[in-house]
């Protein structure tokens, strides 16, 4: 009978884990921007030609998203403290509302609309 060697015992299979919280979020801040670039690519293949004047609203998922981030790290982890997460997460969100009207009048700066003040 042949002995086994301690390197070669059965080892237990470990059963499925799932993803963390704040790697969910993440994830879930990257199909935002996946299908906004699909959307971007789309319509460069449709048109030939390319929009302008994205920068603030392509900025509005990472601060919806990093603003949805402190909240979840403060909820899972304890970190950063209950005050900094909140104040965080409302400075994201205010950025985001003001930067939501600027991209969008960018926007639609590329289809000829314009908005004077």
């Amino acid at each position: 009978m042949p002995k086994e060697r301690p390197d070669e015992t059965p080892q237990e299979e470990k059963g499925y884990t799932p993803a963390s919280p704040v790697k969910r979020t993440l994830a879930w801040i990257g199909l935002a921007y996946a299908l906004l670039f699909l959307a971007l690519t789309t319509y460069y293949f449709y048109t030939g030609s390319m929009l302008g004047n994205l920068g603030p609203l392509l900025a509005v998922p990472g601060l919806i998203g990093l603003g949805a981030l402190s909240l979840v790290s403060w909820r899972t982890t304890g970190r950063p403290k209950k005050g900094a997460a909140w104040l965080l997460a409302l400075l994201c969100w205010a950025a985001a509302l003001v930067s939501l009207p600027m991209g969008l009048v960018g926007l639609l700066s590329n289809f000829g609309v314009v908005f004077t003040v």
